[in-house]
């Protein structure tokens, strides 16, 4: 059973001018120290991050039609799997959110100038 439906778009652009702007001080608000690890190493390092923000976003409007916990973006943290596949790790408020029966499943895309991110919270009918 589908709980939550979240989806977001941004520009690439707007993200690296943020970090150009603000720096550390912006990372360091949204991106969790694994987070940053992972884009400062990739070549086109503002498209990662711009995926990452984007599918917080997403994830934050699948949640708020299911929880009312305050969260910060640090709470949330995306990961790929060892097949490349993004994942989704909660923190502090949302530790414990997910269990074997509510998972959270999200896709991103990008292309050269947007990316974008979709994210389903849903219900398991496990017992």
């Amino acid at each position: 059973m589908i709980l939550g439906l979240g989806i977001d778009i941004i520009e690439i652009e707007r993200i690296k001018k943020s970090i150009e702007k603000y720096g550390e001080l912006f990372l360091n608000k949204i991106f969790t120290k694994e987070e940053i690890n992972y884009s400062q190493n990739k070549p086109n390092k503002f498209q990662h991050y711009a995926a990452r923000f984007a599918a917080k976003e997403a994830i934050y409007k699948a949640l708020s039609s299911d929880t009312n916990k305050v969260y910060s973006w640090q709470d949330v943290e995306i990961y790929n799997d060892k097949n490349g596949l993004p994942k989704v790790k909660f923190y502090g408020a949302l530790k414990d959110y997910l269990n074997e029966k509510k998972q959270i499943k999200i896709s991103m895309s990008h292309s050269e100038n947007y990316v974008t991110c979709v994210a389903i919270l849903y219900q398991t009918n496990q017992n």
